[in-house]
């Protein structure tokens, strides 16, 4: 169950933020300052278990990206790697994907390594969407949820652009248990930070991180702001031993 404090935190509360409008602007700005470094740093401070869980979560929609003319989103997606691994995912098929981010040098990045392809990228708000009501089939995020400034908004934003029987997937962090989740621990708050801000040049992201996962709600929390947001089936599947996991939901 979560913990009573978890159960009230409203979003993402990077360090000096004040509200939502001043926390989104802190991720943004957060982000945008490792871009030219993002996928380097996730892949060797994940030892490359990232692609793992991206490939893993794209098949649990294999039945949706395999449709014919469905409409698949990509919220928060960073430079694209949740998006590429849909696209991979699709096959022959011809599904209308698109990666939605609120940071624009990541958005270049994602463009750049997309070229050639039919992957289109928007500029976007995941809290203010410029898109119609019901109108995507999937809405997929991964690690890029747990920043926004407001969870149960950016649900029902989720529950508002998909479409009745649409399904979203929120592949995000954990925290593991028992002895491996205290190595992890040690890892993800002293090892990870350091390594992080010695490639990158730039200390606030990963020191934000460890911080933003402690702070994101637990499980059996999330799952209950999920129903709360309109979605009538819900679960929630971890992944390496709890580190990540998939956040399932259908409208």
């Amino acid at each position: 169950m979560s913990s009573p404090g978890k159960s009230a935190v409203v979003g993402a509360s990077p360090e000096g933020a004040r509200d939502r409008d001043s926390a989104s602007r802190a991720v943004r700005e957060m982000f945008s300052s490792i871009a030219p470094r993002y996928d380097l740093l996730n892949h060797v401070l994940s030892c490359n278990v990232d692609r793992m869980w991206w490939r893993r979560a794209s098949r649990t929609f294999t039945h949706i990206l395999r449709r014919p003319q469905a409409n698949v989103l990509d919220l928060c997606c960073g430079t694209g790697d949740m998006t590429f691994a849909l696209r991979r995912r699709a096959g022959k098929a011809a599904p209308h994907i698109l990666g939605a981010d609120f940071s624009h040098a990541m958005l270049q990045r994602a463009s750049q390594k997309s070229a050639g392809t039919d992957l289109r990228w928007v500029e976007a708000d995941a809290l203010n969407l410029p898109f119609p009501e019901g109108h995507f089939d999937l809405v997929t995020s991964a690690f890029g949820f747990r920043n926004l400034a407001d969870y149960d908004a950016g649900l029902r934003e989720i529950a508002r652009v998909l479409r009745s029987q649409g399904e979203c997937g929120i592949l995000d962090f954990g925290e593991p248990r028992g002895v491996i989740g205290k190595v992890y621990r040690v890892y993800f708050k002293k090892v990870l930070p350091a390594i992080g801000t010695m490639i990158s040049g730039v200390k606030g992201p990963y020191a934000y991180l460890p911080a933003s996962v402690e702070r994101f709600p637990e499980p059996q929390e999330m799952l209950e702001r999920m129903r709360r947001a309109g979605f009538r089936e819900v679960s929630w599947t971890p992944y390496t031993f709890g580190i990540a996991g998939l956040y399932w939901g259908k409208k």
